[in-house]
């Protein structure tokens, strides 16, 4: 049985990051006094918000795009290439607090490292139903 834990590790860290976001929130709504279920009235909590949400969205896409490259690519290239999805996420994150244009770059990353992982594994998953 092949292990996978590279890639166990990386999706751990996955939602470690996402309820750090999570806190995040809880912290800038108390910094800013807007308290749940109250979604707007400050741009630094709209942000905050928004980036833990859209980090959300993500990961449906990021998660089986994982672990289909492990599985069907390998292990170690998907946990390294999750890792930079994951720092990515961090970027886009700490830039989207600071100001929406400063997302971009942590956006960039993340959207490249889940192309990687797609094409990896779709690339394998063709090439051994061909062979097969």
């Amino acid at each position: 049985m092949q292990s996978h834990i590279y890639v166990g590790i990386v999706t751990l860290l996955a939602v470690l990051v996402y309820f750090w976001m999570a806190t995040q929130v809880a912290r800038t709504r108390y910094k800013v006094g807007i308290f749940a279920p109250v979604m707007t009235g400050d741009p630094l909590l709209e942000r905050t918000i928004r980036a833990h949400v859209n980090t959300l969205e993500w990961l449906p896409i990021f998660l089986p795009s994982l672990w289909l490259a492990a599985l069907y690519w390998s292990d170690r290239i998907a946990a390294i290439v999750g890792l930079v999805w994951v720092v990515g996420r961090i970027i886009y994150f700490v830039g989207y607090r600071m100001d929406a244009s400063k997302r971009r770059y942590g956006f960039f990353i993340q959207v490249s490292a889940v192309t990687v992982l797609v094409l990896g594994a779709l690339g394998n998953m063709i090439y051994l139903a061909v062979i097969a």
